[in-house]
This record gives C-alpha cells, structure tokens and sequence, in this order.
C-alpha cells in the first residue's frame, strides 16, 4: 500500500512538473509572437531599414546631388534633377540647397545648414518629396543614408522565416566582466571599414555538454552580441545575427534568448553598415533558433552606389 502511495505520489509530481513545463513553454511562444510582430513593424517603419534606398560615401570635400546624370552622387526618382551640395568641414556634413530646391527640417523649408551625423544627440533628417536622408559617422567616415518613404519593397514584402519556438534554447549564461571595458576591434560588411565597440564582458554558457562564450557589446541599457553559427549560409544570414540582452542581475547571470536572434539590415539590401560576427563570437554549433535568412527578402544591389 505504501509503495502504491509512492508511486502515486511520483506520478502526480510529474505530471505537475510536465503541466508547468507545457505553460512555460506555452508562455514562450507566446511572448516570442509577439516579439516577432514588433519585429517585423520595426523594419517597415519609417526610421526602418527596408525603405533604404542609397548609401553614398563622401569621399570629396564638396559634392553635388540630384537625379541628374551629371551630379556627384546621383539620388533615385522622385528626387528633383539638381537639389543643392554637400561639404565636409570640421563641424560636419553642410547641405546647401539650390534656391529653387524644395527641401525641408521638421516641415519647414530650409536653406544652408548643418546636417547632424547620427553619433549626434540630436541627428538631422532632411526630406524632399518622398525621399529623406541622414548623415551618418562610421569609422570615421561620413555617408549620407537615403530613404523612400515609398519604396515598392514596402508593399512586397515577404513574411519572415523562423526556427521554431524552442525553449532549450533560452540558456541562462554567466556574465564574466572585465576588469575595466575593453575596446576592440571587427569588421564590417563594407570592405575597408572597422568597427569598434565597446566590450564590458564575455556571457559563458553550456551547450550541448560543452561550454561556449560570446563576446558582449555595450549598447546603453542593454547587451549587444553579434554571432555566427554553423546555421550561417545555410538556414540562416551569412555573416551572423544579432541579439539583444538585459544587463547581468547582482547575481551576475544574464538570459541569452536564441529564438529572438535576428538578422542584421544587410540581410535586406546593400545600404547598410552592418558588423559581422568576428572569429571570437562564432560558435562551434549549430543554433537551430531565431530568424532565417530569407533571400526572396533581400532588395539587393540595385540602385546601390
């Protein structure tokens, strides 16, 4: 009799803990939903990155712009032919419209005026018929960044591809911080150009019966990591993906939620500056969780500059 109440009671136990195990993991799938739809808004949104329409490097002191053949940098229709120039100066990017251009700063008309990059705390964006664009500052370098508030990509756009919902794959890690930040150094999809973040630290995790760690990045209140995979090329973006984390607890532990990993901009079109996994951050296995690269998604080199 007793051992019949035993055996009971361990049958109840389980059946508990599989119950709990199926809400939890009902609850994951739920969250990573949710996830996914704020995902996807956020690159159809306007500040996004699939209305990207042109990257252009200023390489010159002074330039001119416009669809027109004979401008330095030659933007994309609706832009008018001839629109104004730009100068690099020691302040930054300067823009100085022609006096017939119809070019605006928070709906206003402008005339000559600075362009702040977007290492700024207050970074410009200029518009012009459905066209908009913003300086930014990589490595040094300044490019304008141009968009299409109605890019046709915007109405094609597929549904992204996703590993299914694994709950083996949310891995609490350890947070090893380093004395003091680290500065160090990767590449980028642009040929010649670095990257150079800030590393407070590296999360050590185990999986599969083996350790692994991955270099952090700061990013403000949150963890940045770039990884590779042995996914990459084939279900997944080449170059790596991306995760985000919350900061590490008093108890120094941090969550490494694989099924958010997500594809960098580049994964959509060529306009992009995006950091690549470096050989510290790829990892040995295959991490069957989070976004797939979907190549019918990808705009491509038209139009690229």
């Amino acid at each position: 009799m007793r051992c019949s109440v035993v055996v009971m009671a361990l049958s109840l136990n389980a059946s508990c803990s599989n119950a709990a195990d199926e809400v939890g993991a009902a609850a994951l799938e739920a969250e990573i939903l949710e996830w996914r739809e704020s995902r996807r808004a956020s690159l159809m949104a306007p500040t996004g990155f699939l209305n990207l329409a042109g990257l252009y490097w200023l390489e010159e002191e002074r330039v001119t712009f416009g669809s027109a053949a004979d401008n330095d940098l030659v933007f994309p229709q609706p832009a008018d032919p001839y629109i104004g120039s730009l100068e690099v100066s020691a302040e930054g990017v300067i823009m100085q419209p022609r006096a017939d251009a119809t070019v605006y700063r928070n709906g206003e008309p402008v005339g000559r005026t600075l362009i702040e990059d977007d290492t700024s705390d207050d970074p410009v964006m200029i518009t012009h018929n459905s066209l908009a664009w913003t300086v930014i500052k990589r490595d040094g370098r300044y490019a304008v960044r141009l968009r299409d508030f109605e890019h046709p990509v915007l109405a094609t756009f597929p549904p992204l591809g996703y590993f299914p919902v694994d709950p083996s794959w949310r891995i609490e890690a350890t947070f090893e911080r380093y004395t003091e930040p680290k500065r160090v150094s990767a590449s980028t999809v642009i040929e010649g150009l670095g990257w150079n973040p800030e590393s407070p630290g590296v999360a050590v995790f185990r999986k599969g019966g083996e350790t692994h760690r991955l270099e952090a990045y700061a990013s403000g209140e949150r963890l940045f990591f770039v990884f590779g995979d042995r996914t990459n090329g084939k279900e997944t973006y080449p170059a790596g993906r991306f995760l985000y984390t919350a900061l590490p607890g008093e108890d120094g532990k941090i969550v490494l939620d694989f099924n958010r990993a997500y594809s960098p901009p580049c994964a959509f079109n060529d306009f992009s500056t995006c950091p690549v996994a470096s050989p510290r951050n790829r990892l040995p296995i295959r991490v069957t969780a989070g976004e797939l690269f979907n190549r019918d998604a990808y705009v491509g080199a038209a139009g690229s500059h």
